[in-house]
């Protein structure tokens, strides 16, 4: 393992500190920035997004994807638990805790929105950063671009219907541009530039070159991209987050045991099924983790930017990197 995944931990809270500082200082003067955006998605971060996915898709053995039919399990797990159960427990353990334990914290309208956000949350699968955890497991690259591709044709169609149906909201405009962005950025381009990148310097300097002398200098730009990414999303709310730590940690309280509850339940489903790790842990860390920049997209096209839904989705963000950070530890040291 290399010096920056080696501490990675340290960075991710190293960042997100210098992030809440740069927002809290900076304050309107960040919106330079943050309003750099495309269909809600912010470009910054989708640009950075890229670069974090962009060295795994470079990896990817397309012609052994014709061979992906030998892991019906693992794909048929995936599916079961990211579109028939992460969405709705998402959306109990949210109204458990924000409606019910916390009400004495929470006005009703707070809770509301909070709830609103963890739904959009939950009903996200990830798509970008579970090729990051995926590669920190040693798990099955092919296998994981192909359940990332699966959750991505369902969202399209699924997606709007289960939020609509759990916000209780039937009236709402849908936003299908910002939806089929984040798709088109955040995987087809990614991928399409990876096959060709793949072809093209394959092709010119050989298998050995690439594999060894090309891969490993291009590796830690992922894990750059990644803490200068929660540098920026930080940033973006620095002075909300300094405003209300009680709520953040209100908020981050369903989300964190939803994304254990998820992990786990993913894990031992596929433990039973008997799948080898390389399986196993992308289809465990893909239900855990959230398309969070499709969900904070979302969030801010329809409840607005300032809203309590918006910043439901950031402390999503807030907590993901961390928890699934511990979650990597555990499935590499249950790997034997």
């Amino acid at each position: 393992m290399g010096f920056f995944e080696r501490y990675l931990s340290i960075w991710v809270v190293l960042c997100i500190v210098a992030g809440i500082g740069l927002g809290y200082v900076a304050g309107d003067s960040i919106s330079v920035i943050s309003d750099l955006t495309y269909a809600n998605v912010n470009l910054p971060v989708a640009i950075l997004v890229w670069l974090m996915i962009y060295p795994m898709m470079m990896q990817i053995d397309f012609s052994s994807l014709k061979n992906i039919h030998q892991h019906r399990k693992g794909l048929g797990l995936t599916l079961v638990v990211n579109w028939l159960i992460k969405p709705f427990s998402m959306a109990f353990f949210a109204w458990l805790f924000l409606d019910q334990i916390f009400h004495a914290y929470l006005t009703p309208d707070q809770a509301s929105q909070y709830i609103a956000g963890a739904i959009i949350l939950g009903a996200a699968p990830c798509t970008a950063m579970v090729f990051v955890w995926s590669y920190l497991t040693k798990g099955d690259a092919n296998y994981t671009l192909v359940q990332v591709s699966i959750n991505d044709l369902i969202l399209l169609v699924a997606f709007i219907p289960i939020v609509k149906f759990l916000l209780g909201v039937t009236n709402i405009e849908i936003p299908y541009e910002t939806l089929l962005t984040s798709v088109l950025i955040f995987v087809v381009i990614p991928l399409l530039a990876g096959y060709l990148s793949n072809k093209f310097l394959i092709k010119k300097y050989g298998k050995d070159w690439f594999a060894h002398r090309f891969l490993p200098v291009l590796k830690p730009l992922s894990i750059l991209a990644l803490l200068t990414t929660l540098v920026l999303l930080f940033a973006f709310q620095g002075q909300t987050i300094v405003e209300k730590p009680f709520d953040i940690l209100l908020i981050a309280v369903p989300l964190t045991i939803q994304t254990y509850v998820i992990f786990f339940l993913s894990w031992f489903a596929g433990r039973f099924l008997k799948l080898k790790h390389r399986i196993c842990a992308p289809s465990a860390m893909i239900g855990a983790s959230n398309f969070f920049e499709l969900a904070v997209a979302v969030a801010i096209a329809l409840f607005g930017l300032n809203s309590g839904a918006a910043l439901a989705t950031v402390v999503g963000v807030l907590i993901e990197v961390p928890v699934m950070l511990s979650l990597v530890a555990i499935a590499n040291k249950w790997r034997y």
